[in-house]
């Protein structure tokens, strides 16, 4: 299957709901991912498009997914709480030829911008990049614009995430992940900064449903392809609930009102 055909899997109509259940390598213990696999089978029930983790996961867990409408993608990028000044410093911990045969169809590379090891960092995207090139792999771009060292520009409302989804398209990241930044206008600064689709992230687990969905529906009207989303949903105490109902915004173009109501939210 090549890359095309495995786009068309995660994005849909050029559009997607992905999950991504990469944070106990960072953190652990973490409220819904003590027991995985149920909530796996939770995010699969709801019909997400793509399952973000990284390879011992999606080797171990990657059958659930069979004769679905989801698909994992794997992580390459990784720190812990407990790396000190280096802890923003996501290092490589696999490499793409890996990711077919642990049972992924993409591949996902982190880099934080403003870190002290921003340069490592985009280095490391870049080798990631022609990799999944040669490999013929769907790459997807987490880029946070959040280090110490950030110097935003004056008249940038988005507070350099408009830079962030510029830098993955021009690393070559098929998709990038960004941050809802609070008004449609600022928002639609950064859907316009790249030709590539942009997922919304959630932020913390905060269990308000209208909150989170309305911020999706904002999103999607502001040029967004989609929610890369992890707390908000597998900590949210109606996983597949909540997963459901994003799935309707994305897909359906639901309503928020349209989504509570359907997914008894």
């Amino acid at each position: 299957m090549g890359k095309a055909d495995l786009l068309s899997k995660i994005l849909p109509g050029g559009r997607g709901v992905w999950i991504p259940i990469d944070h106990g390598v960072t953190d652990f213990p973490v409220e819904g991912l003590t027991d995985v696999e149920s909530t796996i089978k939770s995010l699969i029930s709801a019909g997400v498009d793509a399952i973000i983790a990284h390879k011992g996961l999606v080797g171990h867990y990657h059958k659930l997914c069979e004769n679905t409408n989801t698909n994992m993608i794997v992580h390459l990028s990784a720190s812990t709480r407990h790396g000190g000044i280096e802890s923003s410093n996501k290092v490589l911990v696999g490499s793409v030829d890996e990711v077919r045969k642990r049972g992924g169809i993409g591949v996902s590379c982190q880099v934080n911008l403003g870190s002290e090891k921003e340069p490592e960092m985009m280095e490391r995207m870049g080798e990631v990049s022609r990799q999944a090139l040669l490999e013929g792999i769907p790459m997807f771009g987490m880029v946070y614009a959040r280090g110490p060292n950030l110097n935003i520009m004056e008249d940038d409302e988005t507070n350099g995430y408009s830079h962030a989804a510029r830098l993955a398209f021009e690393l070559g990241c098929d998709a990038a992940k960004t941050v809802w930044t609070g008004d449609k206008e600022s928002f639609t600064q950064i859907t316009n900064s790249a030709p590539i689709p942009l997922l919304v992230a959630g932020g913390p687990s905060t269990g308000d449903s209208r909150a989170i969905l309305t911020m999706v529906r904002d999103a999607m009207d502001s040029g967004a392809s989609g929610v890369c989303m992890g707390r908000q949903v597998f900590g949210h105490p109606q996983v597949e609930s909540i997963a459901r109902a994003i799935v309707m915004l994305v897909h359906q173009d639901a309503s928020v009102d349209e989504a509570i109501m359907k997914c008894s939210l």
